[in-house]
This record gives C-alpha cells, sequence and structure tokens, in this order.
C-alpha cells in the first residue's frame, strides 16, 4: 500500500527510522564490547588470582604478611576474632573485650561432677575462634595453675619454625623435643637471634604450602595418626602430603587439630589413638592396650579417660563425610569475588551461613534447613542430659558405697562401669557440633553411656549389700 504524507515527511521519516537503527545498532555493539571486555578482565582474574607483593617462606610465620598477597582470605582469617553465637555455641556478646570466653561449667554443672580432680573442673570454657587459639590457653586456669607440657602448642599456636628450629632441621625431633618441655619454657623459646619461636595462633603456613599455596597438613601428630589408620585399613606407609586427593585434604588439614588425641609417655608425644579405627569403642580399645590413663577420679578412685574434642572422628562416621563433604565445605565455604572463587576463611558455624554453606547442595529455604538443624540438636541436648544425669547417679552411689565401706573388690566392677561411661559421655559432650556432624552415631554412644552408668549404679548397690 501507498505510503501516506507528503514525499518530505516520508523521507523524514525514513531518515528518522534509520538513525534510530543506527544509534540501536550502536548501542547493542557498545554493550556487546562492555560484555566482552568485562569477559576479557574476568579471565585475566581468573588467569593471575593473586599477586606476590612479598615473598612468603616456610619461615613467615605472621598472617598479616601473607596477608599482602591474599588479601580476601586475610581479611576473612580476622573475622575469626569476632563474636559469634548459636544456640548451643559460642559466647556470643562480651567476646570483644578480649577476656576468655564463658564457662562450660556453669552452664553444665555436671562437667564439674565427671572431671573431678581434673583440671577441667577448674575451667572449661566455650569455643571461640581461631584468632584466639593460642591467647586463649594461655589464660585458662589449665595453664596458670596447673602444670602442663609443651605438647599443647602442637595446636594452639603456629608451631614448624619452633619444632624446626628445636630439632634442627628435623621437624619431627624438635616436635617431640618440645613435647616434653614445660608449656612456659616451650612457650618462650627463642631463636639464634633472641626472637620469640611461638608468636602466632593458627597461621596460613600451618594448612599451605608457601611457594604452591597447596593445602597441606603439618602437625606431626596428625600424620602419624593418619599413617597408622591407613595402615589398619590395609594401606601401608601413607603420607596425607603425597597421596591424599584435594578434596581429603580439605578436612585433613581440619582435622590436624579438631581430633581426639594423648600425650604418650614420659616425653608427653602428642598421639592420636587411632591405630584401631576412629569409633569411640575402638579408640578405647586402643587405651585399654596401651594401659594408658588421663587421671584418677576424685571422688570415686576410679581411673578415667578424658576425651579431647573428636569432631574428626566423629564427622567421619556421619552422612556427610560418606557423600565426599569436606570439612571446609561447610565451615569454609567458596564465595565469588569477581571472577575468583574463594575459600570464607572465616571459620564458623554453618548456621550462621547458611545460603553459602548448605545451599549450594540443598535447595531448601534457610528457615526450613535451620529448623532441620536444629531439630536435631535439639533432640541430641535432651539425650546428652539423660546420659548425664544417668552419670551423676552412678557417681552419687559409688560415692555412698565407699563411705559405707563397701568391698573393693565388689567395688571394681562398678569402676568398670564408670571409666566406659565416662568416656562415652566425654567422647560425645566434647564433640563441638552438638549431634549434627554424625546423629546417630551419637545417639548409639549416649545409649551406650546410660546403659554402663546405670549398670555402675547397680553393682554400687550390690557391693554396699555385700559389707
Amino acid at each position: 500500500m501507498a505510503g501516506t504524507g507528503s514525499p518530505e515527511e516520508r523521507a523524514r521519516r525514513g531518515w528518522l527510522l534509520g538513525a534510530l537503527a543506527l544509534l540501536g545498532a550502536a548501542g547493542v555493539t557498545v554493550l556487546l564490547l562492555a560484555l566482552l571486555t568485562n569477559i576479557f578482565e574476568r579471565k585475566q582474574e581468573a588467569r593471575q588470582p593473586f599477586v606476590r607483593v612479598v615473598e612468603v617462606t616456610e619461615s613467615t610465620i605472621d598472617p598479616k604478611v601473607w596477608g599482602q598477597n591474599w588479601p580476601l582470605q586475610y581479611d576473612s582469617y580476622l573475622k575469626t576474632s569476632l563474636a559469634t553465637t548459636t544456640k548451643y555455641g559460642g559466647r556470643g556478646l562480651g567476646a570483644s573485650d578480649g577476656g576468655p570466653a564463658e564457662q562450660k561449667l556453669e552452664r553444665d554443672p555436671w562437667l564439674k561432677r565427671i572431671f573431678a580432680g581434673y583440671a577441667f573442673a577448674i575451667d572449661y570454657r566455650d569455643r571461640r575462634g581461631h584468632y584466639y587459639a593460642l591467647f586463649d590457653q594461655e589464660q585458662t586456669r589449665r595453664v596458670t595453675e596447673k602444670q602442663q607440657p609443651g605438647a599443647c602448642i602442637q595446636c594452639h599456636a603456629s608451631n614448624l619454625v619452633l619444632y624446626r628450629f628445636a630439632g634442627k632441621g628435623d621437624v619431627q625431633k624438635g616436635f617431640e623435643h618440645v613435647s616434653g618441655l614445660p608449656y612456659r619454657e616451650a612457650r618462650e623459646m627463642k631463636d639464634d637471634k633472641g626472637q620469640p619461636l611461638v608468636q602466632h595462633s593458627v597461621a596460613c603456613i600451618d594448612c599451605h604450602d608457601p611457594s604452591t599455596m597447596a593445602v597441606r597438613v603439618t602437625r606431626p601428630g596428625f600424620i602419624a595418626g593418619i599413617k597408622a589408620l591407613k595402615a589398619k585399613q590395609g594401606i601401608a606407609d601413607y603420607d596425607p602430603n603425597r597421596d591424599a586427593s584435594r578434596q581429603e585434604m580439605r578436612s585433613f588439614a581440619c582435622g590436624q587439630c579438631h581430633v581426639e588425641y594423648y600425650f604418650k609417655g614420659p616425653g608427653k608425644v602428642v598421639t592420636y589413638p587411632w591405630a584401631n579405627g576412629l569409633k569411640v569403642e575402638e579408640i578405647e580399645a586402643y587405651y585399654e592396650r596401651e594401659g594408658f590413663t588421663d587421671w584418677v577420679h576424685a571422688e570415686t578412685g576410679t581411673k578415667v579417660l578424658k576425651a579431647q574434642h573428636p569432631e574428626f572422628e566423629v564427622w567421619s562416621q556421619g552422612v556427610h563425610a560418606r557423600a565426599g563433604v569436606a570439612c571446609a565445605d561447610c565451615h569454609m565455604p567458596y564465595e565469588r569475588v569477581g571472577a575468583l572463587k574463594v575459600s570464607d576463611h572465616w571459620v564458623r558455624s554453618p548456621l550462621l551461613n547458611i545460603n553459602r554453606a548448605c545451599q549450594p547442595c540443598h535447595a531448601v529455604a534457610e528457615k526450613e534447613l535451620e529448623a532441620r538443624v536444629l531439630g536435631i540438636q535439639d533432640r541430641h541436648h535432651a539425650l546428652l542430659e539423660r546420659a548425664a544425669k544417668a552419670t551423676t547417679d552412678m557417681l552419687d552411689t559409688i560415692v555412698i558405697a565407699r563411705k559405707e565401706s563397701a568391698p573393693e573388690a565388689a567395688l571394681q566392677a562398678a569402676a568398670v562401669q564408670q571409666r566406659k561411661a565416662q568416656w562415652r559421655l566425654d567422647f560425645v559432650a566434647a564433640e563441638n557440633s552438638m549431634g549434627f556432624h554424625a546423629p546417630q552415631e551419637l545417639a548409639r554412644i549416649l545409649a551406650e553411656v546410660i546403659d554402663h552408668a546405670r549398670q555402675g549404679q547397680l553393682e554400687a548397690e550390690r557391693a554396699m549389700r555385700k559389707k
């Protein structure tokens, strides 16, 4: 159909449409160029994930120096100094004052009963971030009022330089030497120039190779422990730094310290009791074979064991470990910063970071995920309290039996049950996930606590009848 209007009007319209088309094409071109430029820049960022402003070596202890090369990771590491809290963990408000964390002994008085006669009965604090690992250790009355060995430094301080110096270049020898020293002497060791060898809490050098930034393990206790565990599984001469996958290393780095251990022999060498396996009864069997006892219970005279913080062992029994999920996947999840994928070094509860810690795998609303976790923890806490009640009832009965001069031979049966109940209760209570890492396994262990505690109570009552 013929166009309308005069030839001049049609010409103007044609010119206008052409100009608009040209502007549109130019706009699209600009957008495409901007997109291509952004893609190019991001690719360049990905090729150059960091710039080495300074050289870091096996002697660079201070995280602040590493932070010049890896500022994103360092900035998030510094956040471990911040107060965080969940329903069942953390001091919460007030941690910024630099004081020690809250007393577990005040919140759970039954802990004083099960630790009677041991240093944990005078000071047992709630958890705080890695930033405070060394500071809190130095402040605890367990160290200021009781003699402790240098072995404690294996997990609470950046120690590679210390071990290398003490062992004249041999880290293993230095580790063994430092373990046997009094804590204060080990803490205050200086190098040939008079510089302190222990300066920082957990640091970059403990988990990263300074030349490649590869994740590694450095704690001699873990290296020996995982080697013994793998030997039990039929794998000879296992070296995690050589043989483990990168995903395994993202759990092993945490498992260096978040584990059960003991100080072996007069040299107080930090030893992980994994030669039989990681389950509570397998570790117990190891201690029985070694004839090891942490202390004699002040109320009952029974030789008992103290669990440390067996997160690695318990996680290993859970569904996440079975699915190949590493500790770092949940506690140090990745985040995008430009083109970079950065592991968040603000190590904390996944409940405080559900979006990045949980939702990459679970397509469920945050509130629903939180409710599921709290449901597990609430049930676990209720069962833990029942197990603690059964254990203190047993202690009460044994104490009464001793006061009434029940035959020592008859009380031995109760002592056997106390050792078993105490070990299992502490193994669960000292583990810091409030049941989440392996709910079924921990419920099984707490059921055994109640069983052994009630059996111990019955044995003490029988002993009284044999007077």
